[in-house]
């Protein structure tokens, strides 16, 4: 356990619902980018026009040089390739978050 709280579901208009009913409550979306009926990308967008205060990190299988040159997602993005180590995402939820690893904020 990493010790966040975390809520999931399945699709991303549930999760577009979720985070409605959790407004102001929620630190961190991670989404993969390749999802049926909506990208992680267009989830993002949507979330932020009612919460431009929400982090979001996007994972894939694919690379993220692929990601980008293919347009689905910016430079510069959270990203998080799979497979990937609870190490490997307790550190880029930390770096999402923009926290060290003792917790601290690092901005």
């Amino acid at each position: 356990s990493l010790g966040y709280v975390v809520l999931t579901a399945s699709t991303p208009d549930e999760a577009m619902s979720l985070v409605g009913k959790r407004h102001g409550q929620l630190d961190l979306v991670i989404t993969d980018v390749i999802m049926p009926k909506m990208n992680g990308r267009v989830l993002a967008e949507r979330i932020r026009v009612e919460q431009p205060e929400l982090r979001c990190l996007f994972m894939s299988g694919y690379t993220a040089n692929v990601i980008v040159h293919q347009g689905v997602l910016d430079e510069g993005v959270q990203f998080l390739q799979k497979p990937f180590t609870m190490a490997g995402l307790a550190a880029k939820v930390r770096e999402a978050l923009g926290r060290s690893a003792s917790g601290h904020s690092l901005g």
